[in-house]
Protein backbone atom coordinates (compact mmCIF):
# COMPACT_ATOMS: atom_id res chain seq x y z
CA UNK A 1 0.00 0.00 0.00
CA UNK A 2 1.59 3.11 -1.04
CA UNK A 3 0.10 5.32 1.39
CA UNK A 4 -0.12 3.76 4.72
CA UNK A 5 -2.12 5.58 7.48
CA UNK A 6 -0.05 6.57 10.57
CA UNK A 7 -1.16 4.84 13.78
CA UNK A 8 0.66 6.17 17.34
CA UNK A 9 -0.12 4.26 20.40
CA UNK A 10 0.21 5.92 23.63
CA UNK A 11 1.14 3.40 25.50
CA UNK A 12 0.47 -0.31 26.56
CA UNK A 13 1.13 -2.92 28.95
CA UNK A 14 1.53 -5.89 27.38
CA UNK A 15 4.27 -7.68 26.01
CA UNK A 16 3.59 -7.93 22.04
CA UNK A 17 1.74 -5.81 19.70
CA UNK A 18 1.39 -9.17 17.43
CA UNK A 19 -2.20 -8.22 17.71
CA UNK A 20 -2.38 -4.95 16.58
CA UNK A 21 0.23 -5.13 13.19
CA UNK A 22 -2.23 -8.19 12.59
CA UNK A 23 -5.10 -6.18 12.19
CA UNK A 24 -3.75 -2.86 11.05
CA UNK A 25 -0.11 -3.88 9.28
CA UNK A 26 -1.94 -3.31 5.78
CA UNK A 27 -3.20 -0.31 6.30
CA UNK A 28 -0.89 1.92 8.24
CA UNK A 29 2.48 2.30 9.69
CA UNK A 30 2.77 1.78 13.58
CA UNK A 31 4.42 3.56 15.85
CA UNK A 32 4.52 2.09 19.73
CA UNK A 33 4.78 4.22 22.70
CA UNK A 34 5.21 3.72 26.49
CA UNK A 35 4.18 7.39 27.34
CA UNK A 36 2.27 8.83 30.69
CA UNK A 37 1.54 11.87 29.43
CA UNK A 38 0.51 14.36 26.25
CA UNK A 39 3.79 15.88 26.33
CA UNK A 40 5.82 12.54 26.10
CA UNK A 41 3.51 11.32 22.97
CA UNK A 42 3.15 14.72 20.73
CA UNK A 43 6.19 14.46 19.19
CA UNK A 44 5.35 11.48 17.30
CA UNK A 45 1.68 11.93 17.12
CA UNK A 46 1.34 15.43 15.92
CA UNK A 47 0.95 14.17 12.40
CA UNK A 48 -1.11 10.96 13.30
CA UNK A 49 -4.36 9.73 11.29
CA UNK A 50 -4.91 7.40 14.57
CA UNK A 51 -4.29 7.32 18.22
CA UNK A 52 -4.32 4.45 20.49
CA UNK A 53 -4.86 5.06 23.49
CA UNK A 54 -4.43 2.89 27.25
CA UNK A 55 -4.01 5.53 30.14
CA UNK A 56 -1.76 8.25 28.62
CA UNK A 57 -3.75 11.54 28.81
CA UNK A 58 -5.60 13.86 29.81
CA UNK A 59 -6.57 14.38 25.88
CA UNK A 60 -7.53 18.25 26.07
CA UNK A 61 -8.70 20.15 23.77
CA UNK A 62 -5.35 21.59 23.20
CA UNK A 63 -3.65 18.35 22.81
CA UNK A 64 -6.26 16.90 20.53
CA UNK A 65 -5.42 20.96 18.26
CA UNK A 66 -1.39 19.49 18.12
CA UNK A 67 -2.71 16.42 15.93
CA UNK A 68 -4.66 17.93 12.91
CA UNK A 69 -5.22 14.61 11.25
CA UNK A 70 -6.18 12.78 13.84
CA UNK A 71 -9.65 11.66 12.77
CA UNK A 72 -10.31 8.42 15.70
CA UNK A 73 -9.27 7.99 19.28
CA UNK A 74 -9.67 4.57 19.91
CA UNK A 75 -9.21 3.52 23.98
CA UNK A 76 -7.88 0.19 24.62
CA UNK A 77 -10.36 -0.33 27.87
CA UNK A 78 -13.47 0.97 29.27
CA UNK A 79 -13.35 4.47 30.90
CA UNK A 80 -13.54 7.55 28.69
CA UNK A 81 -12.57 9.75 31.38
CA UNK A 82 -9.13 11.17 30.94
CA UNK A 83 -10.40 12.27 26.95
CA UNK A 84 -12.58 15.28 26.75
CA UNK A 85 -15.56 13.46 24.88
CA UNK A 86 -16.89 17.65 23.87
CA UNK A 87 -13.64 18.80 22.50
CA UNK A 88 -13.59 15.50 20.21
CA UNK A 89 -16.68 16.08 18.98
CA UNK A 90 -16.00 19.66 18.18
CA UNK A 91 -12.60 18.63 16.43
CA UNK A 92 -14.43 15.94 14.39
CA UNK A 93 -12.81 13.18 15.94
CA UNK A 94 -14.24 9.44 16.76
CA UNK A 95 -13.86 8.01 20.46
CA UNK A 96 -14.67 4.49 20.99
CA UNK A 97 -14.08 2.30 23.61
CA UNK A 98 -14.06 -1.17 24.38
CA UNK A 99 -16.81 -1.74 27.28
CA UNK A 100 -17.13 -5.76 26.47
CA UNK A 101 -13.94 -7.57 27.06
CA UNK A 102 -13.69 -8.17 30.59
CA UNK A 103 -17.32 -8.12 31.82
CA UNK A 104 -16.79 -11.20 33.30
CA UNK A 105 -13.59 -10.80 34.96
CA UNK A 106 -14.42 -7.71 36.56
CA UNK A 107 -17.59 -9.40 37.80
CA UNK A 108 -15.63 -12.48 39.07
CA UNK A 109 -12.92 -10.61 40.93
CA UNK A 110 -15.42 -8.13 42.45
CA UNK A 111 -17.18 -11.44 44.08
CA UNK A 112 -13.64 -12.74 44.85
CA UNK A 113 -12.72 -9.76 47.16
CA UNK A 114 -16.38 -9.67 48.30
CA UNK A 115 -16.09 -13.25 49.76
CA UNK A 116 -12.17 -12.61 51.09
CA UNK A 117 -14.08 -9.74 53.06
CA UNK A 118 -16.83 -11.63 54.15
CA UNK A 119 -14.99 -14.57 55.07
CA UNK A 120 -11.92 -12.95 56.35
CA UNK A 121 -9.42 -15.26 54.00
CA UNK A 122 -6.66 -11.93 53.65
CA UNK A 123 -6.82 -11.80 57.04
CA UNK A 124 -6.60 -15.56 58.24
CA UNK A 125 -4.53 -16.31 55.69
CA UNK A 126 -2.06 -13.29 57.61
CA UNK A 127 -2.42 -14.45 60.66
CA UNK A 128 -1.92 -18.39 60.15
CA UNK A 129 2.09 -17.11 57.82
CA UNK A 130 2.52 -15.32 60.99
CA UNK A 131 2.48 -18.51 63.31
CA UNK A 132 -1.46 -17.46 65.01
CA UNK A 133 -3.71 -20.94 64.40
CA UNK A 134 -6.84 -19.41 65.39
CA UNK A 135 -10.39 -18.85 64.72
CA UNK A 136 -11.16 -16.01 67.21
CA UNK A 137 -9.16 -13.45 66.18
CA UNK A 138 -11.49 -13.11 62.90
CA UNK A 139 -14.96 -13.09 64.51
CA UNK A 140 -17.63 -11.90 64.07
CA UNK A 141 -18.20 -13.55 60.16
CA UNK A 142 -21.74 -13.44 58.96
CA UNK A 143 -23.49 -16.02 56.75
CA UNK A 144 -23.68 -14.59 53.22
CA UNK A 145 -27.12 -16.42 52.31
CA UNK A 146 -29.45 -13.73 53.16
CA UNK A 147 -26.95 -10.89 53.40
CA UNK A 148 -27.63 -7.64 51.04
CA UNK A 149 -25.03 -6.81 48.44
CA UNK A 150 -26.00 -2.90 47.20
CA UNK A 151 -24.67 -2.50 43.91
CA UNK A 152 -23.62 1.74 43.06
CA UNK A 153 -24.63 1.82 39.64
CA UNK A 154 -26.28 -1.02 37.31
CA UNK A 155 -24.90 -1.55 34.23
CA UNK A 156 -22.94 -4.58 32.36
CA UNK A 157 -20.86 -5.58 35.28
CA UNK A 158 -22.81 -4.86 37.69
CA UNK A 159 -25.80 -6.89 36.62
CA UNK A 160 -23.06 -9.99 36.41
CA UNK A 161 -22.08 -9.41 39.36
CA UNK A 162 -26.19 -9.78 40.13
CA UNK A 163 -26.12 -12.77 38.96
CA UNK A 164 -22.99 -14.58 40.98
CA UNK A 165 -24.64 -12.95 44.08
CA UNK A 166 -27.67 -14.18 43.99
CA UNK A 167 -26.22 -17.85 43.28
CA UNK A 168 -24.95 -17.41 47.28
CA UNK A 169 -28.94 -16.05 48.06
CA UNK A 170 -27.59 -13.01 48.69
CA UNK A 171 -30.38 -10.03 48.28
CA UNK A 172 -29.46 -7.79 45.38
CA UNK A 173 -30.04 -4.56 45.89
CA UNK A 174 -29.09 -1.32 42.77
CA UNK A 175 -29.31 2.05 42.76
CA UNK A 176 -28.98 3.61 38.74
CA UNK A 177 -30.43 7.10 37.03
CA UNK A 178 -30.99 5.43 33.60
CA UNK A 179 -31.77 2.04 34.83
CA UNK A 180 -35.39 0.97 35.33
CA UNK A 181 -36.58 -1.72 37.67
CA UNK A 182 -36.78 -4.91 35.28
CA UNK A 183 -35.58 -3.38 32.64
CA UNK A 184 -33.04 -6.77 32.41
CA UNK A 185 -33.17 -10.15 33.47
CA UNK A 186 -31.39 -10.34 36.29
CA UNK A 187 -32.18 -10.03 39.53
CA UNK A 188 -32.11 -6.97 41.77
CA UNK A 189 -34.80 -4.22 43.46
CA UNK A 190 -34.00 -0.79 42.79
CA UNK A 191 -33.69 1.67 45.49
CA UNK A 192 -32.75 5.15 46.29
CA UNK A 193 -28.83 5.21 47.19
CA UNK A 194 -29.03 6.47 50.54
CA UNK A 195 -31.72 3.37 50.88
CA UNK A 196 -28.96 1.18 49.74
CA UNK A 197 -26.52 2.36 51.69
CA UNK A 198 -28.28 2.19 54.75
CA UNK A 199 -29.60 -1.31 54.28
CA UNK A 200 -26.40 -3.12 52.16
CA UNK A 201 -23.91 -5.04 53.85
CA UNK A 202 -22.03 -5.18 51.00
CA UNK A 203 -21.77 -2.11 49.26
CA UNK A 204 -20.01 -2.52 45.43
CA UNK A 205 -19.45 0.26 43.45
CA UNK A 206 -19.78 0.09 39.72
CA UNK A 207 -20.68 3.63 37.99
CA UNK A 208 -18.63 5.26 35.02
CA UNK A 209 -16.16 8.28 36.56
CA UNK A 210 -17.78 11.18 35.79
CA UNK A 211 -18.31 14.99 37.06
CA UNK A 212 -21.25 13.55 39.32
CA UNK A 213 -19.70 10.30 40.48
CA UNK A 214 -16.28 10.99 41.41
CA UNK A 215 -16.24 11.35 44.87
CA UNK A 216 -19.83 10.02 45.58
CA UNK A 217 -18.34 7.57 48.19
CA UNK A 218 -17.82 10.60 50.42
CA UNK A 219 -17.95 11.04 54.29
CA UNK A 220 -21.81 11.01 54.19
CA UNK A 221 -22.12 8.05 52.33
CA UNK A 222 -20.22 6.78 54.97
CA UNK A 223 -21.89 7.47 57.93
CA UNK A 224 -25.17 6.07 55.94
CA UNK A 225 -23.27 2.58 55.75
CA UNK A 226 -23.97 -0.26 58.55
CA UNK A 227 -20.79 -0.19 60.61
CA UNK A 228 -20.47 -4.18 59.74
CA UNK A 229 -20.40 -3.24 55.94
CA UNK A 230 -17.69 -3.46 53.56
CA UNK A 231 -16.92 -1.41 50.59
CA UNK A 232 -15.75 -2.84 47.42
CA UNK A 233 -14.59 -1.02 44.73
CA UNK A 234 -13.69 -2.83 41.32
CA UNK A 235 -14.60 0.33 38.95
CA UNK A 236 -12.71 3.85 39.21
CA UNK A 237 -10.90 4.77 42.05
CA UNK A 238 -11.80 8.78 42.28
CA UNK A 239 -15.61 7.47 42.51
CA UNK A 240 -14.73 6.73 46.45
CA UNK A 241 -13.00 10.13 48.13
CA UNK A 242 -10.31 8.51 49.98
CA UNK A 243 -10.06 11.03 52.45
CA UNK A 244 -13.37 9.88 53.53
CA UNK A 245 -12.90 6.38 53.39
CA UNK A 246 -9.70 6.75 55.67
CA UNK A 247 -11.77 8.56 58.51
CA UNK A 248 -14.24 5.88 58.01
CA UNK A 249 -12.34 3.46 58.82
CA UNK A 250 -10.46 5.44 61.67
CA UNK A 251 -13.79 5.98 63.09
CA UNK A 252 -14.86 2.18 62.26
CA UNK A 253 -17.64 3.45 60.78
CA UNK A 254 -17.49 0.37 58.26
CA UNK A 255 -15.99 -2.82 58.89
CA UNK A 256 -13.58 -3.11 55.86
CA UNK A 257 -13.03 -2.76 52.37
CA UNK A 258 -11.50 -4.11 49.41
CA UNK A 259 -10.35 -2.16 46.30
CA UNK A 260 -8.85 -3.09 43.46
CA UNK A 261 -8.84 0.63 42.36
CA UNK A 262 -7.74 3.42 44.21
CA UNK A 263 -7.17 7.26 44.59
CA UNK A 264 -4.36 7.87 43.72
CA UNK A 265 -3.13 5.07 41.67
CA UNK A 266 -0.71 3.32 42.31
CA UNK A 267 -0.68 3.58 46.03
CA UNK A 268 2.34 5.24 47.40
CA UNK A 269 3.99 3.95 49.97
CA UNK A 270 3.40 4.73 52.97
CA UNK A 271 0.38 5.51 52.48
CA UNK A 272 -2.51 5.53 55.43
CA UNK A 273 -4.61 2.73 54.05
CA UNK A 274 -1.69 0.53 53.66
CA UNK A 275 -1.07 -1.98 56.71
CA UNK A 276 -4.50 -2.09 57.80
CA UNK A 277 -6.15 -5.74 58.79
CA UNK A 278 -9.43 -4.62 57.04
CA UNK A 279 -8.16 -3.25 53.89
CA UNK A 280 -7.45 -5.91 51.04
CA UNK A 281 -5.96 -4.48 47.87
CA UNK A 282 -5.18 -6.06 44.21
CA UNK A 283 -3.24 -4.23 41.37
CA UNK A 284 -5.84 -2.95 39.16
CA UNK A 285 -6.16 -6.66 37.97
CA UNK A 286 -9.66 -6.88 38.05
CA UNK A 287 -9.76 -7.17 34.11
CA UNK A 288 -6.87 -9.41 33.29
CA UNK A 289 -7.40 -12.61 32.28
CA UNK A 290 -5.95 -14.52 29.05
CA UNK A 291 -9.07 -14.34 26.92
CA UNK A 292 -10.04 -10.61 28.45
CA UNK A 293 -6.10 -9.73 26.97
CA UNK A 294 -6.97 -11.19 23.29
CA UNK A 295 -10.33 -8.87 23.44
CA UNK A 296 -8.72 -5.80 25.01
CA UNK A 297 -6.01 -5.66 22.24
CA UNK A 298 -8.32 -6.31 19.08
CA UNK A 299 -10.97 -3.91 20.44
CA UNK A 300 -9.16 -0.48 19.71
CA UNK A 301 -6.90 -1.45 16.63
CA UNK A 302 -10.25 -2.69 15.06
CA UNK A 303 -12.20 0.72 15.39
CA UNK A 304 -9.35 2.03 13.98
CA UNK A 305 -9.29 -0.25 11.21
CA UNK A 306 -13.16 0.67 10.42
CA UNK A 307 -12.09 4.46 10.30
CA UNK A 308 -9.62 4.12 7.95
CA UNK A 309 -11.61 1.74 5.39
CA UNK A 310 -14.22 4.12 5.81
CA UNK A 311 -16.13 2.57 7.85
CA UNK A 312 -18.43 3.54 11.08
CA UNK A 313 -17.12 2.42 14.11
CA UNK A 314 -19.16 -0.15 16.65
CA UNK A 315 -18.53 1.52 20.07
CA UNK A 316 -18.46 5.11 19.42
CA UNK A 317 -18.95 7.16 22.65
CA UNK A 318 -19.58 10.73 21.01
CA UNK A 319 -22.17 9.81 19.04
CA UNK A 320 -22.71 13.96 18.29
CA UNK A 321 -20.10 13.88 16.16
CA UNK A 322 -21.76 12.35 13.26
CA UNK A 323 -21.68 14.50 10.01
CA UNK A 324 -18.97 16.27 11.37
CA UNK A 325 -16.30 13.97 11.54
CA UNK A 326 -12.58 14.82 10.23
CA UNK A 327 -13.04 11.01 8.74
CA UNK A 328 -15.91 12.01 6.31
CA UNK A 329 -17.74 8.68 7.49
CA UNK A 330 -21.37 8.52 6.64
CA UNK A 331 -22.66 7.06 9.97
CA UNK A 332 -25.26 4.64 10.12
CA UNK A 333 -28.86 5.91 9.74
CA UNK A 334 -30.54 4.83 13.17
CA UNK A 335 -33.70 3.57 13.84
CA UNK A 336 -35.70 6.60 13.39
CA UNK A 337 -33.97 7.80 10.39
CA UNK A 338 -34.77 5.08 8.06
CA UNK A 339 -38.28 5.43 9.33
CA UNK A 340 -38.32 8.88 7.85
CA UNK A 341 -37.17 7.53 4.04
CA UNK A 342 -39.26 8.09 1.40
CA UNK A 343 -40.51 4.48 0.83
CA UNK A 344 -41.60 4.71 4.53
CA UNK A 345 -43.15 8.13 4.54
CA UNK A 346 -45.23 6.98 1.76
CA UNK A 347 -46.41 3.39 3.22
CA UNK A 348 -47.21 5.04 6.53
CA UNK A 349 -49.34 7.76 4.77
CA UNK A 350 -51.24 5.31 2.64
CA UNK A 351 -51.55 3.52 6.03
CA UNK A 352 -53.73 6.24 7.49
CA UNK A 353 -55.65 6.76 5.20
CA UNK A 354 -57.29 3.20 5.40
Amino acid sequence: MADKAKVVITDYVWESLHVENQILGKLANLTALRTKTPDEFLGAAGDCDALLNTYAGPITAEVMARMPNCKIIARYGIGVDTIDLAAATAAGIIVTNNPTYCIEEVAEHTMALLLACARKIAFYDRAVRGGNWAVPPGKPIFRMAGSTIGLVGFGNIARQVAVRAASFGMRILFSDPVVKEGQFRVPGKKVTLEKLLKESDFVSVHPPLTPKTRGMINDDAFLMMKSTAFLINCSRGPVVDTAALIRALDERRIAGCALDTIDPEPLPDPHSLRGRENVIFTPHAAWYSEKAMEGLQQGAPNEVRRVLTGQWPVNVVNPEVRGKTRAKIAAPKTKAAKARTPAKRAAKKKSSRR
